[in-house]
């Protein structure tokens, strides 16, 4: 069994979260902690493999909480819960070991893909003979792609580039035309980016008529 620590402030949440831990099966909770303190107390008696990390707790950040970890030897991994959608607090949460990153709100069937993958990766075991083993055991953690049906990440990227080429906003008719594909194309990259909470939609007034609808990377608050 892979034992789980579910770290949520919400009394509410973390019970709904260790039940759909336990609605997995190969998984099971070890315990439930309310905040980093009580989080890092627990891990000190009893190590587990896999810690669902709110970022988000009352008495300091989940990331405070994996840097503590880390820097007291457990190897466990982590699979980060929040709400946030900064693109920087990703890549931290990246360089502190975070496996995957969960957005709330999410469904069970969310979770469940998530953990199902994780315990993939934990089956997988001895040597790497060369780099197709090692894209190969990534993958299986990660997903090869998490992209809809149809959507290819060389694209995804190229569109991604023209956002931040465009950091007053662009419409999807010029992104189209920049990289060489059709307008619904484009939109659906875009729109795409705004729903994982990468772009955002500005509406463009100024002229008759409805108002032009541009993409662009958040602003940082």
């Amino acid at each position: 069994m892979i034992s789980v620590l579910v770290v949520e402030d919400e009394e509410i949440t973390a019970e709904a979260n260790r039940i759909f831990v336990e609605r997995v099966p190969g998984f099971e909770v070890a315990g439930v902690a309310r905040s980093g303190a009580e989080a890092l107390r627990f891990l000190r008696r009893r190590p587990v493999d896999l810690i669902l990390l709110d970022l988000y707790l009352p008495d300091m950040h989940g990331l405070d909480v994996c840097r503590a970890v880390r820097a007291g030897g457990l190897m466990c991994d982590v699979i980060a819960v929040t709400s946030a959608r900064d693109l920087a607090m990703v890549r931290s949460a990246v360089s502190l070991g975070v496996s995957q990153y969960l957005l709330k709100p999410f469904t069970f069937a969310t979770l469940a893909e998530k953990l199902s993958r994780y315990a993939r990766f934990k089956e997988e075991a001895g040597l790497a003979v060369g780099q197709g083993d090692v894209d190969r055991v990534l993958g299986t953690l990660r997903g090869p792609s998490e992209l809809p049906k149809g959507m290819a990440r060389d694209t995804l990227d190229t569109v991604a580039a023209q956002l931040r080429a465009h950091p007053e906003g662009v419409g999807a008719q010029a992104v189209a035309n920049a990289i060489g594909v059709s307008r619904v194309t484009a939109r659906r990259y875009l729109e795409y980016l705004v729903e994982v909470g990468v772009a955002a939609r500005v509406p463009q007034y100024g002229g008759v008529g409805r108002p032009e609808l541009l993409y662009r990377i958040p602003m940082e608050s």
